[in-house]
C-alpha cells in the first residue's frame, strides 16, 4: 500500500517532470516551426507553451496539496489540485482559439511549408519525450489519484495525438505538396484542444462543488454499514473529494438502549472498515438511536440512504 509520502513523492517527481519536458518540446517545435513555417507545428508549439504554463501552475498546486492540514485549512489544501485543473483548461481553450483564428487565416491566405523532412524528424524526437512522460504521468495518476497530474497528462496525451497528426500532415505536403493538408490539421487539433479544455474543467468543476463520489464508492461504504455488527441503518450519507484524500460523513443507527462506549467500538469498527478500503479518507459518523424521527438530509434530497 501506497503511503502518503510517497504518494506526495511521486506527484512532485511527475509535476517536476512535465515542466521538464515541456521546455524540451518548445525548443524542438520553435526550431521546427523556424525551419518549415508550417501552422500545424506552430499549433503544436502553442500547446506546449500553455503546457508549460499549465504544468507550473499544476507544480504549485502539488506543493500546496501535499501540505498537512493546518488551524485555518482543516480540511488540507487538496481542492489547490482541482483550481490548477480549472486554470489548464482555460489555458488549454484559449490556445485552442488561437490556432482556429490563425489557421482560419490561412484558408484565405495560404502559406507554403518548407523543409518538411526535418520537420518530421523533430516532431519524431517529440512524440518521444512526449509518450515517455505520459507513460510516467500515467503510473503517479494510478498511484496517487492526483487530479492536477492527470490534468497535466490530458495536456500531454494530447501533446502526443497534435505531434502525431503534425507529422501526418507534414507527410501529405512533403508527397503531394497541398498546403490545405497543414492548416486542416491546425484546425483538428484545436478542435480537439477545445474538447479536452471542456473535460478539464467540467471534473475541476464538480470538485470544487463538492459534487458527490462515484455510485460505486458510495455503494461500497453502503455495503460496509450493512455488513457491520450492531449497525441497524444509516441515513444523511454525504461524500466529495477533498483532492488528496476521500471524505464520508454519515449518520449511524444503533440502538438506543447500549452504553455510549458500546456505540463507540460499533462506530470506530465501521470507520476501520472503511479506512482499510479507502486509506487516508478523513470520516465523520454520528450516532443517532434506531427509530426516532427527526428531521433530516435524506427527507430534503433525493436519494434516501437508509438501509434495509
Amino acid at each position: 500500500m501506497i503511503t502518503q509520502q510517497k504518494n506526495n513523492l511521486l506527484k512532485k517527481s511527475a509535476a517536476i517532470a512535465s515542466i521538464a519536458t515541456a521546455i524540451l518540446l518548445m525548443i524542438f517545435k520553435l526550431v521546427a516551426f523556424l525551419r518549415t513555417d508550417s501552422l500545424a507545428i506552430f499549433s503544436s508549439f502553442i500547446d506546449s507553451a500553455t503546457d508549460l504554463l499549465a504544468s507550473a501552475i499544476s507544480f504549485i498546486a502539488v506543493y500546496f496539496s501535499t501540505k498537512n492540514a493546518s488551524t485555518d485549512h482543516r480540511y488540507g489544501y487538496g481542492k489547490s489540485e482541482a483550481l490548477s485543473a480549472l486554470l489548464q483548461a482555460l489555458f488549454v481553450g484559449g490556445s485552442g482559439v488561437f490556432v482556429i483564428i490563425d489557421g482560419l487565416k490561412r484558408l484565405i491566405h495560404p502559406v507554403s511549408v518548407m523543409q518538411t523532412s526535418t520537420g518530421i524528424v523533430i516532431m519524431l524526437l517529440s512524440i518521444f519525450a512526449t509518450l515517455l512522460l505520459v507513460l510516467f504521468q500515467t503510473y503517479v495518476a494510478n498511484k496517487t489519484n492526483s487530479l492536477a497530474i492527470k490534468a497535466d497528462r490530458a495536456h500531454y496525451t494530447v501533446d502526443f495525438l497534435t505531434n502525431s497528426a503534425v507529422i501526418i500532415s507534414l507527410l501529405l505536403v512533403h508527397f503531394t505538396g497541398f498546403m490545405y493538408f497543414d492548416v486542416i490539421a491546425a484546425l483538428f487539433i484545436s478542435v480537439y484542444l477545445l474538447y479536452n479544455a471542456y473535460s478539464l474543467a467540467k471534473e475541476a468543476v464538480e470538485q470544487i462543488t463538492d459534487k458527490e463520489l462515484s455510485p460505486e464508492i458510495r455503494k461500497n461504504i453502503e455495503d460496509i454499514v450493512r455488513g457491520s455488527k450492531g449497525i441497524h441503518g444509516m441515513h444523511d450519507f454525504r461524500t466529495r473529494n477533498l483532492g488528496d484524500a476521500y471524505y464520508f460523513e454519515l449518520h449511524l443507527e444503533i440502538d438506543g438502549s447500549i452504553s455510549l462506549l458500546k456505540a463507540h467500538e460499533l462506530t470506530e469498527a465501521v470507520e476501520q472498515k472503511i479506512s482499510e478500503l479507502y486509506p487516508e479518507s478523513q470520516i465523520l459518523i454520528h450516532q443517532d438511536p434506531y427509530g426516532i424521527h427527526e428531521d433530516r438530509l435524506d427527507h430534503k434530497i433525493e436519494g434516501s440512504c437508509k438501509l434495509d
